[in-house]
């Protein structure tokens, strides 16, 4: 179980596949870097940014899924953490922001969805979504995507929300981290942080 986490009353949590683009987007909203590698599955522990003098910590979780060179039993080991750290900090957790690569999310659900299998990102969904943390379903890479709202639509349709996909955009926030464009996700976040009466931490979205 991950044991690192600061003593925090409020956070906010990326979740996601590996090589999504999580850790891009952690240096897009804290502008610090961090150790990321070439190889999914780099990323064992979590990263957490936190500010000194605010009660709120910032945390990108390790990914989770297929990881090419992770034997099976590491990765089902690291989905469990992530459960784990998931369920114990539910109270804390004000959004999660569940990152997901725009250009390939549809076929990966597609390839495993099946009468005994659940996709880990529809699964990550509704599990966040039954423990009461509010998420934000960032959709990235969208610059490589020329189908855009064919695309988020077919993504609402796999997530159980009706399409268009554009009376989510509390839920469905489409970006490209790598260009700085995050502006749907901060919205979206923020929307969640005001329903919370949390508005003091705009600064950091």
């Amino acid at each position: 179980m991950f044991d690192s986490r600061p003593d925090r009353s409020a956070e906010v949590v990326l979740v996601g596949r590996s090589n999504v683009g999580k850790s891009t987007l952690m240096r897009e909203l804290t502008g610090h870097t961090f150790d990321t590698g070439q190889r999914p599955g780099v990323t064992r522990q979590p990263n957490h940014y936190d500010w000194n003098a605010e009660d709120f910590v910032l945390t990108d979780l390790p990914g989770f899924g297929f990881m090419k060179g992770v034997p099976d039993e590491v990765r089902e080991e690291i989905k469990d953490d992530i459960v784990a750290y998931l369920e114990t900090y539910a109270e804390q957790i004000l959004v999660a922001v569940l990152v997901v690569d725009g250009k390939a999310v549809i076929d990966i659900i597609d390839r495993h969805s099946g009468p005994d299998e659940i996709p880990h990102d529809v699964e990550m969904f509704h599990f966040l979504r039954d423990m009461g943390i509010p998420v934000v379903v960032a959709v990235n890479k969208m610059d490589k995507v020329p189908d855009r709202d064919e695309r988020l639509d077919a993504l609402c349709d796999r997530l159980g929300l009706l399409p268009p996909w554009k009376q989510w955009q509390e839920t469905i926030a489409p970006i490209t981290a790598k260009r700085g464009s995050i502006d749907p996700m901060t919205e979206a976040v923020r929307h969640h942080l005001h329903e919370q009466q949390r508005d003091d931490l705009f600064t950091f979205f």
